[in-house]
């Protein structure tokens, strides 16, 4: 295979990500600035393998490959890079350049490429569009962040409910209709652009001439208003199954559709906002973030943990005596105090992901509940019996071994309760679960192993 006709996939890594012998021979055609080179390389590669190519390099080499290939780049490749390196990469770029990528998007990617930006960029991006297109964008950023208004796409195709298949077809085939790149359906409406319905492409072709478009209509047919979040837009694809949903403004007429791409897009910010929030990091993190950001950014969740940590001190110092007399306790209490925590961070994640998805409610929250507390119970009891051999092998004491295992089962049901209550709690006074949760669950497991623990231990051994 001839170097220009490389592929990036590596078998190694896994079969779509990027070969490390294909970085070096894209990092050796920027040092020796051979565009020429460059773009042979680059042309047959999908724009999001090339936008990893440009988060996996340092800042240097990014900054260097655009300089030398950045009047090559396309709108999909800007649409594909990370939140964070797109104002980098902006700076890079020819203002002309930037301009003419920019015009082969769809709207909505235009949205989501521009409503991060300083105001100076963003006037150069929206300079760089036609009349319509910008204000159709401006439109869409008037609408609140993180709603359907953002998220859709003006490009739409629809139809007026009465039309039968072989209009419809004879309309798309003409130079009037402005159709957009990727569509699934075909949109009934009203005399008053109100949705009554839609129609899937499939269906379109495969049905006769004279045949009514209504009597094709899907029975997943649902809409949204412009205003809702992008969040619960995102749940009805996934729960309903749906391809595309149309989008209605408040008097119910048809302004954009969003399709499942953009949907699926959120649902996994979602699911990695979660995750990050779950381990105390802002979900604006990123592995091309400054060291600087970063650490700004992950210093208050430490300052959190460092707080609970001296709590939990607290709780120790209140037993130094107890400790002092019987120093197996400062041996044997980190033990009861982690398994806590790994009990408590289990139905925490649980938790966490069964409220995003909807699925803990009010309605079912008690018998999650009593599951959870059964579970810590049978687990506990378990480890209580295993740990309290242990114990009384290792300092052949049974009331030591009876200390610790009582200790465990208290903590690892109060663990498996608090990791279902706290953040269910928390979702319903407006606080994001996924945020707080840990730093409370932490804080009761630790307290609550340490209180009983020694607490039993004073009572028992003393």
């Amino acid at each position: 295979m001839s170097e220009p006709d490389r592929k990036p996939d590596s078998e190694e890594d896994g079969g779509y990500s990027l070969d490390r012998s294909f970085v070096d021979t894209v990092l050796q055609a920027v040092e020796q600035d051979d565009d020429a080179q460059l773009a042979r390389l680059l042309e047959p590669v999908h724009p999001a393998d090339i936008a990893d190519l440009m988060e996996q390099v340092g800042e240097k080499q990014r900054r260097a490959l655009l300089r030398v290939w950045g009047e090559e780049i396309d709108g999909e490749v800007l649409s594909e890079l990370d939140d964070s390196l797109r104002e980098e990469v902006f700076e890079e770029i020819p203002d002309e350049v930037l301009g003419e990528a920019v015009r082969e998007l769809d709207s909505d990617d235009v949205v989501d490429l521009v409503e991060d930006l300083e105001p100076a960029q963003r006037d150069v991006l929206l300079s760089a569009l036609d009349a319509p297109e910008r204000a159709a964008v401006e439109q869409a950023l008037s609408y609140p962040e993180f709603s359907a208004g953002r998220l859709m796409q003006r490009e739409v195709v629809y139809a007026p409910e009465h039309w039968n298949v072989g209009r419809i077809i004879d309309y798309m085939r003409s130079d009037q209709a402005e159709m957009p790149e990727q569509f699934y359906h075909v949109v009934l409406v009203d005399p008053r652009m109100r949705p009554t319905g839609y129609v899937t492409l499939g269906k379109v072709l495969a049905s006769p001439r004279t045949h009514p478009l209504r009597s094709l209509c899907e029975d997943s047919f649902r809409t949204v208003r412009v205003t809702e979040d992008e969040g619960e837009v995102a749940y009805a694809f996934n729960q309903y199954h749906l391809i595309s949903m149309p989008v209605v403004d408040e008097d119910d007429r048809l302004v954009g559709v969003i399709t499942i791409d953009d949907a699926m897009a959120v649902l996994d910010h979602e699911h990695e906002e979660d995750i990050l929030r779950l381990a105390g990091v802002s979900d604006e993190s990123s592995l091309s973030d400054r060291v600087a950001d970063t650490t700004r950014r992950r210093l208050p969740w430490l300052a959190v943990n460092l707080g609970t940590a001296i709590l939990a001190s607290l709780v120790i110092a209140e037993f130094d005596a107890v400790i002092a007399q019987v120093v197996a306790l400062a041996v044997l209490m980190p033990i009861v105090a982690s398994m806590g925590g790994n009990a408590g961070t289990q139905s925490l994640t649980v938790a966490v992901r069964a409220i995003a998805t909807k699925d803990l409610t009010a309605a079912n929250i008690w018998r999650v509940l009593r599951r959870e507390g059964l579970v810590g119970l049978i687990n506990g009891v378990v480890f209580a019996l295993i740990m309290g051999g242990i114990a009384l092998l290792w300092f052949g004491s049974a009331q030591i071994g009876a200390v610790i295992a009582l200790a465990m089962v208290i903590n690892m049901v109060i663990a498996g309760l608090a990791g279902i209550t706290i953040p269910f709690v928390l979702d319903r006074i407006g606080v994001d679960p996924a945020l707080a949760s840990g730093a409370f669950v932490t804080t009761v497991t630790d307290v609550v192993g340490f209180l009983a623990f020694l607490g039993l231990a004073a009572l028992v051994l003393l």
